[in-house]
C-alpha cells in the first residue's frame, strides 16, 4: 500500500515523496482511512511506530479544505503532549508538512519565557501543539482563543495522566466544541483513559497495531545482577565499551540522573542529563548534542525521555528498573527503532527483584540474567536473592520491633520518674 492510495491531497502525497517516506506504518494503515472519514479514534501502539503521521497527514488533509486567509487565523486544530520534546518533536513535523498546505503552526511549551510565544500566537496558527500545562497558562492570559477548534489530539495519553495532566485535559477539552473530532493515541488502555474517551469523544473507532507489553522483537534484552553501589562503575566500563554508539540510560530520579553525570564526568565520561529540572535550552542542547554524536552518552528520566525520537540508538540501560512495568517496554523501545536492531541491559539489585518480576509477567519471558563478571546468573541464584531479600526485610522488622521495645521501655521509666517526682513534689506544699 502507498499513501496515495488513502485519498490524502496531492501537496501531501509530493511531501512524502521528498521526504522519501513511500510505505505507511501499520498504524498509520488503520489510522489515516477512519480520521479521513472524521470519525473519533482511539489509536494504541509502542512508541517508534509512527503515531505522529498517522494523525498528522489526514488532519492536514481535512484542514486543507477550510479557509484559511487572511494574517490572524483562528485556531483548528489542538495537539496536547506530556513533554516540551515531544511537543517539539510534533512540531517539526508538522511545520513540515503544514508549508506544503499553507498552513500555519505554533508550538507553546514551559521553559521559555511566555512573553515570546504571545509574539507567535499574535500572528495567527492554524495549528497549535503545546503541553497541557503552558496552553492552560494562555487560556488563564487570553491569548489563545480555543473555541473555533474542529480537531484534538491527545498523543502519549498514558504518560499525561502518568504525571497528573488529566484535570487540566479536561478543562482544556470543556472550552473547545463539543462537535470537534478527537482522537487519542497511546500504548497503554488504562481506566483512567477510559473515563476520558467516555466523558469527550464521540463512539470512538479504536485501532492497535500491536500489544503494547510486548517489547519489539529485535532487541537483545538481558539483566545485569549487582548491588547499588557497583551500578555507576558498571554503567561507565558500559559506555566506553560502546566506542561512541548512542547510549541511553534511564533512571527512576532527576536527583540520581545529576549525580551519576557528575560522577562520571569527573572520571572522563563524556555524558549528559536531560530531566524536568533543566531549562528548555538546556534540555535542547542536550539532546541536540547526543542526536549529532558530540555526547553519546545521555541520562534521562521517564518522563523527560517522551519525545526522545533519534535514530541510530544502539543501546538502553536501565540504571534504575522501573517501578511500573509497563514503562519497561517503552523505555527498550528507543532502540530498534525503524527496523533496526538494538540491545537493552538492566542493572537489578536485591531490592529491585520484585520489579523484574513484574516486568517479566507482563512481556511473558524470562530475560537472561548475568552477574557483573558476564557469567550467567542461574535461577538458584536468583531464590537465592530472593530468600536473602526476604530474610534481610525479616531483620529490618526485627531491628525496628526491638528498637521499638527499647524506646517504649525508656519511655516508660522516664514517665515513672517524671510522675513520681511530681507526686514527691505535691507532698511537699
Amino acid at each position: 500500500m502507498e499513501f496515495k492510495s488513502f485519498g490524502l491531497i496531492t501537496p501531501l502525497v509530493k511531501a512524502l515523496d521528498k521526504k522519501g517516506f513511500n510505505a505507511p506504518t501499520p498504524i498509520q494503515v488503520k489510522s489515516i482511512p477512519i480520521i479521513l472519514k472524521r470519525r473519533d479514534l482511539i489509536g494504541l501502539a509502542q512508541t517508534g511506530t509512527g503515531k505522529t503521521a498517522a494523525f498528522i497527514l489526514p488532519l492536514i488533509s481535512l484542514l486543507y479544505e477550510k479557509e484559511r486567509v487572511g494574517k490572524f487565523r483562528k485556531v483548528k486544530m489542538l495537539v496536547l503532549a506530556p513533554t516540551r520534546e515531544l511537543a517539539l518533536q510534533i512540531g517539526e513535523v508538522a511545520k513540515f508538512f503544514a508549508s506544503f498546505a499553507n498552513l500555519k503552526t505554533c508550538v507553546v511549551v514551559g521553559g521559555v519565557p511566555i512573553a515570546r510565544q504571545f509574539k507567535d500566537l499574535r500572528k495567527g496558527s492554524d495549528i497549535i501543539i503545546g503541553t497541557p500545562g503552558r496552553i492552560e497558562d494562555h487560556l488563564q492570559k487570553t491569548t489563545i482563543d480555543l473555541s473555533h477548534i474542529e480537531f484534538a489530539v491527545l498523543d502519549e495519553a498514558d504518560q499525561m495522566l502518568d504525571i497528573g495532566f488529566l484535570p487540566s485535559i479536561k478543562r482544556i477539552l470543556t472550552v473547545t466544541p463539543k462537535d470537534r473530532q478527537t482522537l487519542l493515541f497511546s500504548a497503554t488502555m488504562s481506566d483512567q483513559i477510559k473515563d476520558l474517551t467516555t466523558n469527550f469523544m464521540k463512539e470512538p473507532v479504536e485501532v492497535g497495531v500491536s500489544v503494547a507489553s510486548k517489547p519489539i522483537e529485535k532487541i537483545k534484552q538481558k539483566i545485569i545482577m549487582l548491588d547499588r553501589l557497583h551500578k555507576k562503575d558498571a554503567l561507565k566500563k558500559i559506555i566506553t565499551n560502546s566506542s561512541g554508539s548512542r547510549v541511553l540510560v534511564f533512571v527512576r530520579t532527576k536527583h540520581g540522573a545529576d549525580k551519576i553525570v557528575k560522577n562520571l564526568s569527573k572520571e572522563g565520561v563524556n555524558i549528559d542529563t536531560i530531566h524536568g529540572n533543566k531549562s528548555q535550552n538546556q534540555r535542547q542542547k542536550a539532546l541536540s548534542n547526543f542526536k549529532n554524536g558530540s555526547c553519546p552518552a545521555l541520562i534521562a528520566t521517564d518522563i523527560a525521555a517522551r519525545g526522545i525520537d533519534v535514530p541510530g540508538v544502539k543501546l538502553v540501560v536501565n540504571f534504575d528498573l522501573p517501578e511500573s512495568p509497563e514503562s519497561y517496554v517503552h523505555r527498550i523501545g528507543r532502540t530498534a527503532r525503524a527496523g533496526a536492531s538494538g540491545d537493552a541491559i538492566s542493572f537489578c539489585s536485591s531490592s529491585e527483584l520484585k520489579y523484574l518480576r513484574a516486568i517479566e509477567k507482563l512481556i511473558k519471558s524470562n530475560i537472561p540474567a548475568f552477574k557483573s563478571d558476564g557469567t550467567p546468573f542461574k535461577s538458584t541464584n536468583l531464590r537465592e536473592s530472593k530468600s536473602s531479600e526476604k530474610n534481610n526485610a525479616k531483620v529490618n522488622n526485627s531491628s525496628k520491633q526491638s528498637k521499638d521495645s527499647k524506646d517504649t521501655r525508656k519511655n516508660s521509666i522516664k514517665y515513672k520518674r517524671k510522675n513520681g517526682a511530681k507526686k514527691r513534689k505535691a507532698k511537699r506544699f
